[in-house]
């Protein structure tokens, strides 16, 4: 059923449906440059040419270590990576090497191009990551809210048509948090579509429960229980769509929104915690 912007607007605009949402960011912030401050990194490193392709690597205390890229989300118009750098400390406390790709912003690029970039990143993580300690064979993307549906689509990318020197399972597992699976709704939206600027085929080309299923890889899915109807729609559409053997988990988290979901991916105690370690060790 197609409705009209301002039903869309009232699923997808987070923000707005989490009015606490500053306090969020503001302490992502701190405790962001805390990490930096704090841990062991390497800043700013170049995996292409194009201005919004840099990350940042927590490298791993010892050689072998599994590899964690962690994707921002922020509807693929917002944010940054130097948000983000809460996540690493969570992770390489248990070993983990993490890397925090950045990529260009709508309406700079398209939501396609954005893909391709956060492909590129996780690339350049298989041909580099041994220098920081992890191990290129061990690698796992996990992306929030725009960040899902990008870490989602490293596990549909087609890698040696990147570069034929790419195996075919770059990446061994993916987490979801809170992930856009069908962009069609958003294309519908008044409030992001002036600067997303997508189109039917774009929505069919980057939309990961529109794509078949993966033949390698496994992908745990999981939204916060307080979100909106749409969003638990968009959770389960890509268990539908790739089926229960490559996307084993589909959760609503209680409790949490789509903020505090991506705090409890840093939380020990928490069960989403526990998943991204699992995927690690897998």
């Amino acid at each position: 059923m197609v409705h009209d912007g301002s039903w869309y607007d009232g699923m997808y605009n987070n923000r707005e449906l989490v009015p606490e949402h500053p306090a969020f960011f503001a302490r992502w912030g701190q405790d962001s440059e805390a990490a930096r401050r704090t841990g062991p990194c390497e800043l700013d490193l170049a995996y292409g040419k194009e201005p919004g392709e840099r990350l940042d690597v927590f490298p791993a205390a010892h050689a072998d270590a599994p590899v964690l890229v962690f994707v921002h989300g922020g509807y693929w118009r917002a944010l940054d990576k130097r948000d983000h750098s809460f996540i690493a400390p969570a992770f390489t406390r248990h070993g983990a090497c993490v890397v925090i790709p950045n990529y260009d912003l709508c309406p700079a690029v398209t939501v396609p191009h954005i893909t391709l970039q956060v492909a590129r990143s996780v690339a350049w993580t298989w041909r580099n990551i041994a220098r920081f300690g992890g191990d290129p064979r061990r690698i796992t993307v996990c992306g929030h809210s725009a960040g899902g549906q990008l870490a989602a689509m490293t596990l549909a990318c087609l890698w040696p048509q990147l570069d034929a020197a790419l195996p075919r399972d770059v990446v061994r597992n993916a987490l979801a948090i809170s992930g856009l699976h069908d962009l069609d709704p958003i294309m519908r939206t008044t409030f992001l579509q002036p600067s997303l600027k997508l189109t039917p085929a774009q929505v069919a080309q980057a939309s990961p429960a529109r794509l078949p299923a993966p033949k390698h890889g496994t992908l745990y899915s999981v939204i916060g229980d307080d979100e909106s109807a749409e969003y638990h729609r968009q959770n389960r559409m890509i268990q539908e769509a790739w089926g229960t053997r490559q996307v084993p988990v589909c959760e609503a988290l209680p409790g949490l929104n789509h903020f505090s979901v991506l705090d409890a991916l840093v939380e020990p105690s928490h069960r989403l915690h526990q998943m991204a370690l699992d995927l690690l060790r897998a």
